[in-house]
């Protein structure tokens, strides 16, 4: 999450001068299924959008299979419950022996109105009810990507695109899920929590939350090391703390200037 360079409407990792957009579906896909370690190649400066969700990438990673490694797994264990606002938007983690994910949205428009969403994470939910859902944008949102040299390879296909009157969509296949705005909300969020390095043990609590807010949340991670530590899981459900939380070396990513704050301080917007 320190290379962490930009998050308009998608998050962007940089180091140096390279740049990679869009990195949230994959990295949903990849942390759901418990995959730690990957090489990724690509010819471009973003992920490509695929059909707007991560099932594609669900269905590739499937193919491939999986390697175990000779290592145990370290997993972030929180112990206090860490908080982050901003303006009417906040994001939190509470202590939760498992990975919980509750989202709410709330657009005002009669198109979504509020949606709320909770999941156990697993596997198997994460690819039947979270995988499948798709990115969505007003219409001016996706002109406005396009224009930023971003998902130009966007289009009704991969996209829920919603109309200038706020009443409907202008995709002729409809919604795959009734909520399905606010399920792709809860991929964006894990995408976006697996730039933390470890699985988490927790309750994360988003509402109104965006990329930016996740990033801030990492944040307040790093410079909360009394509220979290790390366990492995030698045993079946007896987990094993192997290294106290400690602050990391962070250096301040070059688009948020002024991101370091305690966790218990309003985020900035």
């Amino acid at each position: 999450m320190d290379q962490i360079s930009d998050t308009t409407l998608a998050t962007t990792i940089g180091r140096g001068n390279d740049r990679v957009s869009t990195t949230e579906h994959l990295l949903a896909a990849l942390h759901s299924i418990g995959i730690d370690n990957a090489a990724i190649e690509l010819d471009g400066h973003e992920v490509p959008i695929m059909d707007g969700s991560a099932g594609p990438f669900m269905q590739l990673l499937d193919g491939a299979g999986q390697k175990k490694q000779r290592a145990l797994r370290k997993v972030i264990r929180f112990t206090k419950p860490i908080s982050c606002v901003s303006g009417d938007k906040f994001i939190r983690i509470e202590p939760y022996e498992g990975f919980k994910v509750t989202s709410s949205i709330s657009f005002g428009t009669e198109l979504i109105r509020d949606q709320s969403y909770t999941i156990e994470l697993s596997p198997e939910r994460f690819a039947n009810e979270i995988a499948q859902a798709r990115t969505f944008g007003f219409v001016e949102q996706v002109e406005e990507l396009w224009r930023n040299g971003l998902a130009l390879g966007g289009g009704l296909q991969n996209v829920i695109a919603i109309h200038w009157d706020r009443r409907q969509i202008l995709n002729e296949g409809g919604l795959r899920f009734e909520d399905e705005f606010v399920r792709h909300k809860v991929l964006d969020l894990i995408g976006d929590l697996a730039l933390l390095g470890s699985p988490i043990l927790g309750h994360v609590i988003a509402s109104r939350s965006g990329h930016t807010l996740h990033h801030n949340l990492m944040q307040a991670v790093v410079d909360s090391p009394e509220s979290w530590e790390y366990v492995e899981f030698r045993k079946p459900g007896q987990p094993h703390v192997v290294v106290p939380a400690r602050p990391r070396k962070r250096r301040s990513p070059v688009s948020f200037p002024g991101l370091l704050f305690p966790a218990s301080a309003p985020c900035p917007a």
